[in-house]
């Protein structure tokens, strides 16, 4: 009859030593201590040999089963690296991120991740934070790249984008008391949030005189000279100038929030990847 050393009683083995004993080893595997020790004796008919013994009021591993603790670490070790590496080649992460940090982020991030010589497949999805965070809820998106994010479990700050007003060449900021009329994204959104918190901070009147749901929507409001608008962009959209006669609002922090049983490891490495992005020169960012 050919012997086999199964994975779960090699696995019971090993137990019994790191965590002092059979008790205590079950605990740890979510087993019964019978189940642990039917295990051992699995163990003993497939080699043939005793390799655990009693010893005062507990039991001691024999000279054959020191030896085959060795072997069972290494077997072990082996079995867990072929898992690993089997699901990292097939894993696909699904990065989320709203326009703006899209626009300013994804190209680099897109090579970066690429050149880190990962397994792993990225996707992404562009859209609304709103959207992204259900998406991490539902499991469609592995992680996003949200602004002021501070009740997401997990999220993690990698930086901050500063923000700049911006309007058509023609337009002229209202006399006070006239307010000041903001293009603005729907809400919820941190953007339009922060534009009229800067102002009302500065006790500078505002009221949102058009709004759209995605970027294009809103640079085309601000074109067509309905109003000033807030944004994280590296450069001017074309038709657009900066705005240096409002008050300069504070940056906005960018986190990396991955939904729930995300790998630790994966997490890490687009954090990495996002703080090196926006450390790179050309990048108005603040730190």
């Amino acid at each position: 009859m050919e012997r086999i050393l199964d994975i779960g009683p090699l696995r019971s083995f090993v137990a019994v030593e790191d965590h002092g004993g059979f008790q205590r080893a079950a605990e740890h595997l979510h087993l019964s201590q019978a189940g642990v020790s039917q295990h051992v004796r699995r163990l003993e008919a497939a080699t043939g040999l005793r390799l655990v013994e009693r010893h005062g009021r507990g039991s001691r591993f024999t000279a054959d089963g020191e030896r085959l603790l060795a072997s069972a670490r290494r077997i072990l070790a082996a079995h867990d690296d072929a898992l690993r590496e089997l699901a990292g080649a097939h894993l696909e992460v699904t990065i989320g991120s709203t326009e703006h940090a899209a626009a300013r982020l994804l190209p680099s991030l897109s090579a970066s991740l690429d050149d880190a010589g990962s397994p792993m497949t990225f996707r992404y999805r562009i859209d609304r934070g709103a959207r992204l965070r259900e998406g991490l809820a539902s499991g469609q998106v592995d992680l996003a790249l949200l602004l002021n994010v501070t009740d997401h479990v997990g999220a993690v700050p990698v930086g901050a984008l500063e923000l700049t007003w911006y309007a058509a060449g023609t337009w002229r900021l209202p006399v006070p008391p006239e307010p000041v009329p903001l293009v603005a994204f729907d809400n919820p959104c941190e953007l339009r949030k922060q534009a009229l918190k800067t102002l009302a901070d500065h006790g500078v009147p505002a009221t949102i005189g058009a709004e759209a749901t995605q970027l294009a929507g809103v640079q085309a409001a601000v074109s067509a000279g309905l109003g000033v608008a807030l944004m994280a962009l590296d450069e001017p959209p074309p038709g657009l100038v900066v705005v240096h006669d409002l008050p300069v609002p504070e940056p906005l922090t960018l986190y990396v929030c991955p939904r729930a049983g995300l790998a630790r490891e994966v997490v890490d490495l687009a954090a990495e990847a996002v703080a090196a992005v926006l450390a790179r020169p050309g990048l108005a960012l603040s730190r």
